[in-house]
């Protein structure tokens, strides 16, 4: 295999999906662990795609070859987007999602449905071999609970209700999920460009 990539994560569920997506590339797909690039690697980007990028960026000064990396987070409307590119540290790292997600629910305590609108937000990015760099962005499009609901994800998924399918995004399987979520829309939209990058190496 003339060519790998290296996803810059260490979660391990993560690269599950990304490995069951990207598998018929026909390449190798690394971790950061797997590469053997243990750097931490600071976040300051004030957004999303700033963010993937500097991951993606740090990883592959070390690796080179052709780098991923995602910067996810919750969208909700009328907190001006908030808690946005701030959705990890949201509260506090150490704070628990329970207690964020409960605090985001009273934030919009008395809000009516049409104005609870939010999303979660997915940007890849990825920086080719000689240097190039692409990114993609997709949505889960949704509205915040009235209270979490659900155990299958993790993180905001309790509290994000999916109307078309009248359950919260942890409510639903893993599999129903890959169809729909930010992520697996990302990482097939960063797919269908790596293929045709692919298509004109060789």
């Amino acid at each position: 295999m003339e060519h790998k990539i290296v996803f810059a994560t260490s979660n391990e569920g993560k690269m599950r999906e990304i490995r069951e997506l990207l598998k018929d590339l026909g390449m190798e797909i690394l971790s950061m662990k797997e590469a053997g690039v243990r750097i931490d690697i600071e976040e300051d980007g004030a957004t999303f795609e700033a963010n993937a990028l500097i991951k993606a960026r740090a990883v592959w000064e070390q690796t080179g070859g052709i780098v991923l990396a995602d910067d996810s987070g919750l969208e909700v409307d009328v907190l001006n987007k908030e808690p946005g590119v701030y959705s990890a540290r949201y509260m506090g790292e150490k704070t628990s999602y329970e207690i964020k997600n409960w605090n985001l629910i009273h934030r919009l305590n008395g809000v009516a449905d049409e104005k609870r609108s939010a999303r979660f937000v997915c940007v890849i990015a990825a920086v080719l071999p000689d240097g190039r760099t692409l990114s993609v962005r997709d949505t889960m499009e949704g509205r915040i609970a009235y209270e979490p609901a659900g155990d299958e994800g993790f993180g905001y998924d309790p509290i994000l209700f999916l109307p078309g399918l009248g359950k919260t995004s942890a409510e639903i399987s893993m599999e129903e999920k890959n169809k729909i979520s930010h992520r697996g829309k990302a990482l097939r939209a960063m797919k269908a460009c790596l293929e045709k990058e692919i298509g004109e190496w060789s």
